[in-house]
């Protein structure tokens, strides 16, 4: 059974990966943040974490605010280093747990945290500054992430009290997932810096002394805390540390403070930190509730006869060949699918058998392997198919044999312009 073996706070500053790909590791207006990670480091490598959930804010490079969410967790394998206009950092890609990451995905569903869920997007200097600094001179920390993109930079955000219940139910979904494995919960962010507006530059060292000892004693006080007093406090970036209360309504009433340090050498006060839980193993009969709980709204769906429940792993298994699809929305790609297929779904990395499904219209095999219906329908769009003809098909009948199971023999797609009128007109 997974355990969660403590907690760690550290900043994500740009700084910090800076530092560490510019070699500033002995300069000595540097150092003190080496200093930090160091600690934290060897606290990681002591107690054999296997995997780190990861509490970041992404800065508007892989999440825009055309679709912004509260809370987006990642489910994916590997999450690789973002270009944020300057290009990417050179550092390895970060390995996900992709089993852990789906069932916290079921559990905080289930315990109505409504979340939102990434692949296939690339991470930035919110999980890979303070992630980078766990590698040494051999290469990269070995463990894996959970990451969770908390969205702090588009008003109104979650309040710190609802970070800290969301922490909570992430202990429960945690210990309840039954491969051993050492979890740290690790937030980033803050501590206190503005970098927008006249008051870009603030600092206040007072407030983040203060946060951290609250943090450690007393986090309801921190919980009942509304973001203007945050923003008042550190400043309005740095009212990011709400994220913190994750971690920290994570881990048990008491914890033991192994590493704690600040420094400000800039614009933002770095901070890194380590808390060891307490608790002790949870209770056995309330884990085996709880997974039930977990999976009771889903309980029985995947036995329905021709039911293809799309879950986060069929999702992940298909992301390819469902991305492929998806983007028959764009003109040129649409183009290119009706004239150029073969030499197309070849630089999008389609296998054979992914060329062949979507080649010979396999509809039915394709729903069987994990493609979702919502994409199958755009190329059937594309390829002048209505929908009738694909549910046809999927059922192992002419379109004329299922339209006559129906009030009304209506064909009809998804398709606009000139290509709706071709539909109609067969």
């Amino acid at each position: 059974m997974a355990r969660i073996i403590g907690g760690i706070g550290a900043s994500h500053s740009p700084t910090i990966g800076f530092a560490k790909d510019t070699g500033k590791h002995d300069d000595p207006g540097w150092k003190p943040i080496f200093d930090g990670f160091d600690a934290i480091r060897g606290w990681v490598h002591e107690k054999r974490i296997d995997v780190i959930f990861m509490i970041y804010n992404d800065h508007v490079t892989s999440f825009f605010f055309d679709h912004y969410s509260a809370f987006a967790l990642g489910i994916d394998d590997r999450y690789l280093a973002a270009d944020e206009g300057g290009g990417p950092r050179d550092v390895a890609p970060a390995i996900g747990h992709l089993g852990l990451a789906q069932h916290i995905g079921m559990a905080m569903v289930a315990d109505e945290f409504d979340l939102s869920f990434f692949q296939g997007k690339p991470v930035d200097h919110g999980l890979l500054s303070p992630l980078s600094m766990l590698g040494d001179a051999r290469g990269p920390w070995p463990g894996r992430i959970v990451p969770l993109q908390v969205g702090v930079l588009q008003l109104p955000v979650p309040s710190a009290r609802r970070m800290w219940k969301l922490g909570q139910t992430l202990r429960r979904a945690i210990e309840s997932y039954p491969e051993d494995l050492n979890v740290a919960i690790m937030a980033t962010g803050g501590l206190s810096h503005q970098v927008h507006g006249e008051r870009a530059g603030f600092l206040n060292e007072a407030w983040d002394a203060e946060f951290l000892e609250l943090l450690e004693h007393s986090p309801d006080t921190l919980a009942n805390m509304r973001i203007a007093e945050y923003a008042a406090k550190g400043g309005m970036e740095g009212a990011e540390v709400i994220m913190w209360l994750i971690m920290r309504g994570a881990l048990s009433p008491q914890v033991r403070l192994v590493h704690k340090q600040t420094y400000a050498p800039s614009v933002t006060n770095i901070a890194t930190l380590v808390f060891e839980d307490l608790g002790g193993a949870p209770d056995a009969q309330a884990v085996a509730d709880y997974r039930r709980h977990i999976g009771h709204e889903l309980e029985g769906a995947g036995d329905l006869a021709g039911t293809y429940p799309f879950t986060h792993a069929r999702s992940h298994a298909n992301l390819r060949l469902n991305a492929f699809l998806h983007d028959l929305v764009l003109p040129a790609h649409r183009e290119r699918f009706v004239n150029d297929f073969e030499a197309l779904a070849s630089e999008r990395g389609l296998s054979d058998e992914e060329k062949a499904l979507v080649r010979e219209r396999r509809w039915i095999e394709m729903v069987r392997r994990g493609v979702s219906f919502f994409v199958l329908e755009k190329m059937a769009a594309v390829l002048g198919v209505p929908n009738p003809a694909v549910y046809a098909a999927f059922r192992g009948e002419t379109l004329a044999q299922f339209l006559a199971t129906r009030k009304l023999p209506l064909t009809y797609s998804v398709a606009g312009g000139a290509q709706a009128q071709a539909i109609a007109s067969n």
